[in-house]
């Protein structure tokens, strides 16, 4: 325990439609982390036609099927997207996943199907590939080594002013052909990551834990914790991506 009080309030969007490939641990990472020093997780699930509430220090948004799509993307034209997008201009931490990637971006472009708008948080456009990229993943970023797995036949392509995530040691990444993964913007990350990608890198989640409580005012640094099965997990997740390779 430490000295830590208050709580983090974790926005779920979409929860029960967009959860596949194991996404919901990052929830559980962002709430376990939290707790374990001292803070109370209070995880709210952001549903269609639910309000964005303004108190919310980390967004996660996961990855879900093609139908869901279309009802999500419905759903955040309009002033719900305009609610996130201000949210994250505040500092505001977000992860977002494969098709909550997808529909932070300008949009998504199914395959025989009308395109699905996105908000425009991320200056990125998405659309449906000829094959899925599936396998395990290792990407070179600002939080050194990151590893996941991915599976995905969306192919984004990063406009002139975005960042991505970082480049690709192992896997496919964005789309391929450049060598990218995902993209950041000022607390907020788009990627294909699944996995569930927060449990495996710990420096990850707790970058997005402290990025949130500074949007509010809160402690920039947190107190260190026992890593060592995280790290056992990442050795593992590296290891396989590389033999795979």
């Amino acid at each position: 325990m430490t000295d830590y009080t208050g709580s983090l309030v974790i926005g779920w969007l979409y929860g029960t439609r967009m959860n596949i490939y194991g996404d919901r641990g990052n929830v559980l990472a962002l709430a376990g982390r939290a707790r374990w020093r001292g803070l109370e997780p209070d995880v709210r699930e952001i549903g269609l036609g639910d309000p964005i509430p303004d108190d919310i220090d980390v967004f996660f948004f996961g990855g879900g099927q093609d139908q869901e799509q279309v009802a999500v993307s419905r759903d955040l034209r309009g002033e719900k997207g305009e609610q996130i997008r201000n949210a994250v201009e505040r500092g505001t931490a977000l992860l977002s996943v494969c098709g909550g990637y997808q529909l932070l971006g300008h949009e998504y472009r199914p395959n025989d199907a009308e395109r699905l708008p996105g908000i425009g948080l991320f200056d990125v456009h998405s659309t449906a590939g000829p094959k899925r990229f599936i396998g395990n993943v290792i990407v070179n970023s600002q939080w050194g080594k990151l590893v996941g797995f991915e599976n995905h036949s969306g192919l984004t392509y990063l406009g002139t002013g975005a960042t991505p995530m970082g480049t690709v040691e192992v896997g496919h990444g964005n789309n391929g052909k450049d060598g990218t993964e995902g993209v950041v913007y000022r607390n907020a990350i788009g990627c294909y990551l699944h996995g569930a990608l927060l449990p495996k890198n710990p420096v990850l989640t707790d970058w997005l834990i402290a990025a949130g409580l500074r949007s509010r005012g809160g402690a920039g640094t947190l107190p260190a914790l026992d890593d060592s099965i995280e790290a056992s997990a990442h050795a593992s997740a590296t290891a396989r991506a590389i033999a795979t390779r």
